[in-house]
């Protein structure tokens, strides 16, 4: 048999430290650290804790040559190699380890870029009820803020090595001005209302759609949107959390922009309610509600939202041209915040209220939605809807364009 090593693998050192009462009396600090070495890589579903000697057989092996078996269990041990390769960090050439070896095939053929993977892996939330966290740390408003992290870094930033300020002219007032104005994030949707679905589909129409499209070669359109997209090739996708959209029945969507229409997709409801017994505070939701709130980190003034729209790139799109190139990713993530922006003035523009958060847990949508991390993935969510007549939950509104209503 021949083995290689998986094609992404991150190895962290992690120091441990805990109280020991004994080392205290024996004279010395009373904390104790330990060294861990732990595992991260596409094949396992959490990190792999590693002894030193499997350290140094994972960094001597290639993740791209074959070699013998043979020699390396010589060096390191069957057991210790059998470890690995039923962990998926090795990848052995031979039948019993057929689906190892075929996940990360698959792997491979997305293109990653190795610390772009990395960071993916390390920033993804799974039931993380966010919101109470904050509020628990009293960190939720601005005077927790200040009596935790001490005065923030200025908001206003002048270069002082710069040299003479020269003032600009000032864009006379138009239109856009007032509807730039008009964008502001809300926090106080009226759940008493319905979201017409001409409001919906104007929002997605302005912001996802098919505006026009090229052929640059054979089986390869160029599409344009009205966002800019690196390498023109708008790799997001719209997937729409349904809830109050009057014509559309609640439940989950995806957006198709050649046909500007909202395909529906199947709901699990039973996974989707699988882990909600973790939040107190989610007793009793259904599962398109439970899912709302889980989506946008338990921020329940955004799972109020009648519509949310997840804004998911399809990787491997990009990664298709820049294959394992350190800049792909922040191309997905510029995508997302040009799309967001987007949204979020379509519907200022339609008298409805928006929001863009990625405070999301980005494994549960993708277990609602059937979406598989490495390919396809959430960045962000938007919300649509109806504003409230009362500001309930405070919003930022310097200029007084929303409130008071």
């Amino acid at each position: 048999m021949r083995i290689r090593r998986c094609a992404l693998l991150r190895i962290e050192s992690r120091e441990e430290t805990r109280f020991d009462l004994e080392a205290l009396l024996a004279g010395g600090t009373g904390v104790v650290s330990r060294m861990r070495w732990l595992a991260h890589a596409p094949a396992l579903q959490a990190e792999f804790e590693l002894d030193a000697a499997e350290v140094a057989l994972l960094g001597e092996t290639s993740p791209s040559d074959w070699v013998d078996a043979a020699p390396v269990r010589m060096r390191h041990g069957a057991s210790r190699v059998r470890r690995l390769l039923r962990s998926g960090l090795l990848v052995g050439s031979t039948g019993p380890w057929a689906s190892q070896r075929r996940e990360d095939e698959r792997v491979r053929a997305l293109h990653w870029h190795g610390v772009a993977a990395d960071y993916h892996h390390a920033s993804r939330w799974g039931g993380i009820d966010a919101a109470g966290e904050v509020e628990d740390a009293g960190l939720h408003n601005a005077e927790g803020l200040r009596r935790a992290y001490g005065v923030p870094p200025p908001m206003l930033h002048e270069r002082a090595d710069g040299g003479a300020i020269t003032v600009l002219p000032s864009a006379a007032r138009a239109a856009y001005d007032e509807l730039l104005d008009a964008r502001t994030s809300c926090r106080n949707f009226d759940v008493g209302r319905m979201l017409p679905l001409t409001g919906l589909a104007q929002v997605l129409e302005r912001t996802f759609a098919e505006r026009g499209r090229v052929r640059g070669a054979d089986d390869f359109d160029v599409l344009k949107r009205t966002s800019p997209s690196g390498g023109a090739l708008h790799p997001t996708e719209c997937y729409v959390i349904a809830r109050r959209v009057d014509g559309l029945a609640p439940g989950l969507y995806h957006y198709l922009p050649a046909r500007h229409a909202l395909q529906a997709l199947p709901m699990d409801a039973a996974g989707i309610l699988a882990d909600a017994g973790r939040h107190p505070v989610a007793q009793g939701k259904e599962a398109l509600d439970y899912l709302a709130w889980i989506a946008v980190g338990g921020q329940q003034y955004f799972a109020e939202a009648h519509a949310l729209c997840v804004l998911a790139p399809r990787f491997y799109r990009n990664f298709w041209k820049y294959r394992h190139h350190p800049k792909a990713y922040r191309v997905c993530i510029l995508d997302a915040g040009h799309l967001s922006q987007t949204l979020l003035l379509s519907a200022a523009e339609a008298g409805l209220g928006s929001f863009v958060t990625a405070a999301i847990n980005e494994v549960d949508i993708e277990r609602a939605f059937g979406l598989e991390p490495w390919s396809e993935s959430p960045l962000a969510v938007c919300g649509i809807g109806p504003r409230a007549d009362r500001m309930e939950t405070y919003e930022l509104d310097p200029n007084r364009r929303a409130w008071p209503r």
